[in-house]
């Protein structure tokens, strides 16, 4: 009975999840092991006026954007997260030289797969993305999730007075804290780090036996998850499963969080002030990932 009611909660979870066309057309590269792209959108698709005010999300603008961008990268050898800034200056196909968010905001995922697979030579093998009313609610249905918080944090745009330390941040307050940039010295570097750490707690407090092995706990999860997730039409419950297991792996250690590399962080360029990459270096590392070979610059701290 018990193993019937967990094929039930996770089959009826996942028939919930929002599927969208995330593979580009034409030649893509081929790579070793496999990458998913995880997009975290501010797409406030399905928020209240009022809602939007509490998670301080701003107005609707009218089409989503990208606001993280986060590759895994999992084969042989150690897992890896890389992170891409979202203003990073890029050559989007057809759309000549523009800040890589721009291409979801022009095409959507499919756009967004062959940008990052023309620059980076990685090819993308799943589609992951969660907007900000999700997010928070995922956050919501796991009643929390523990972070340290390294200074405080005070940011009127993000919605959030966070003091230094250790604490359970609701959704709310989870959402400002992946979001906020203005409050962190390191601007949008130090955001993508905050990202990572924190979806790697996130899929930790996700996975834990209580949530996993009670069939009730799990269906109720699984549909909350279900309803602010968004895969690609071929992506499969497995592959899901185990990108979320991999987040949860490099959350304990057991795995790499990397930025691209970067030479300028306030290039001038007819886009407004971009993050240019440090093309040797990011070469390298991408090449690296792309052959499945263990990382050949240090990883970040986080």
């Amino acid at each position: 009975m018990w193993v019937g009611a967990e094929i039930w909660a996770v089959n009826a979870s996942w028939k919930e999840v929002n599927r969208v066309d995330a593979e580009p057309e034409g030649d893509r590269p081929s790579s070793e092991g496999r990458n998913v792209l995880l997009v975290g959108s501010d797409s406030r698709e399905g928020l209240t006026r009022e809602e939007r005010n509490e998670l301080g999300t701003g107005h609707d603008t009218g089409g989503a954007r990208t606001d993280s961008i986060l590759v895994l990268h999992t084969g042989g050898g150690e897992s890896t997260i890389l992170s891409i800034p979202r203003d990073s200056y890029v050559e989007i196909p057809g759309q000549g030289m523009n800040k890589i968010n721009a291409a979801f905001t022009i095409g959507g995922p499919k756009l967004l797969t062959q940008t990052i697979e023309h620059n980076t030579g990685l090819e993308l093998d799943g589609y992951m993305e969660i907007g900000f009313g999700g997010f928070a609610q995922v956050v919501d249905a796991v009643d929390g999730v523990n972070i340290c918080v390294k200074n405080d944090m005070q940011d009127e745009k993000a919605h959030i007075d966070l003091k230094k330390g250790c604490q359970d941040l609701d959704g709310k307050n989870a959402l400002g804290y992946v979001r906020a940039r203005y409050s962190d010295p390191e601007g949008d570097l130090g955001r993508a780090k905050r990202q990572r750490e924190f979806l790697g707690a996130l899929s930790d407090k996700m996975m834990t036996p209580a949530n996993v092995l009670l069939p009730w706990r799990l269906h109720s999860l699984g549909t909350s998850t279900a309803d602010a997730l968004t895969v690609g039409e071929d992506d499969s419950m497995i592959g899901t499963a185990r990108a979320l297991w991999a987040f949860r792996g490099i959350s304990s250690g057991k795995g790499n969080s990397v930025t691209v590399p970067i030479s300028n962080n306030n290039l001038a360029t007819p886009a407004g002030s971009a993050v240019q990459w440090d093309e040797e270096k990011a070469e390298q590392l991408f090449k690296d990932l792309d052959e499945d070979n263990p990382i050949s610059i240090e990883p970040d701290d986080s």
